[in-house]
């Protein structure tokens, strides 16, 4: 798996599998956008030639936001917003909230598009969020 590797040159840190899932950490949203992003591009190209329905895609939601250390694990609203956008993003995709999002202008060579306001499962508020590389209504619930 392209993960681990990428995970490390990036300075990142898996801090909880969970079945198919995992919460990771950065020191830098913009380490985490640009491994985030590279986790795609790689699988993407080692599956080629893999039949669909046996391939490995992954869907990926990125907050930046504060996040409470819990032993080994990490809680708080900054945690439950990128679980959400995870949720909301398609196979294969990149989804970020807006705060990640302004912290990126300027500093990647990677397209986002403004996906909307979202409205998130137990997140009170809409999150503003943007995509990469893909199309859907501006405005989508998850609820």
């Amino acid at each position: 798996m392209v993960v681990e590797p990428l995970m490390a040159e990036r300075r990142g840190r898996i801090v909880k599998l969970m079945g198919d899932g995992l919460i990771a950490e950065f020191s830098s949203i913009v380490r985490a956008v640009a491994c985030a992003a590279e986790i795609q591009a790689q699988l993407a190209q080692n599956q080629h030639q893999v039949p669909p329905d046996r391939r490995i895609v992954l869907r990926i939601g990125i907050n930046l936001g504060d996040v409470v250390v819990e032993g080994d694990d990490l809680l708080g609203d900054g945690v439950n917003i990128a679980a959400r956008l995870e949720q909301a993003c398609p196979p294969g995709g990149l989804l970020i909230s807006g705060a990640a999002y302004d912290q990126l202008l300027g500093k990647l060579d990677i397209r986002f598009e403004h996906a909307g306001e979202l409205c998130l499962k137990n997140i009170a508020r809409p999150v503003r969020a943007y995509r990469m590389g893909w199309q859907w209504p501006s405005c989508r619930s998850t609820t």
